[in-house]
């Protein structure tokens, strides 16, 4: 798969790639995503690969109603 658009979340604070996964888990189980290995904990966004803009404009719609905790 190549994902060849993304989206840059605000998300701040340790354990961004558990959390998203848990909470993409819970909002959009059906959506197909790359995360990067790693990020570092002083970051405040976290950048999320995507297959179509579609994908992009769902997680922007879900992440404004449903923020991540």
């Amino acid at each position: 798969m190549t994902f060849k658009y993304s989206v840059t979340l605000p998300v701040s604070g340790g354990n961004k790639l558990r959390r998203f996964r848990e909470w993409a888990d819970a909002h959009l189980p059906e959506l197909s995503y790359s995360l990067p290995h790693q990020t570092p904990i002083k970051t405040e966004t976290m950048t999320v690969r995507l297959l179509t803009l579609d994908d992009r404009a769902l997680v922007l719609r879900t992440f404004a109603n449903a923020p991540l905790n």
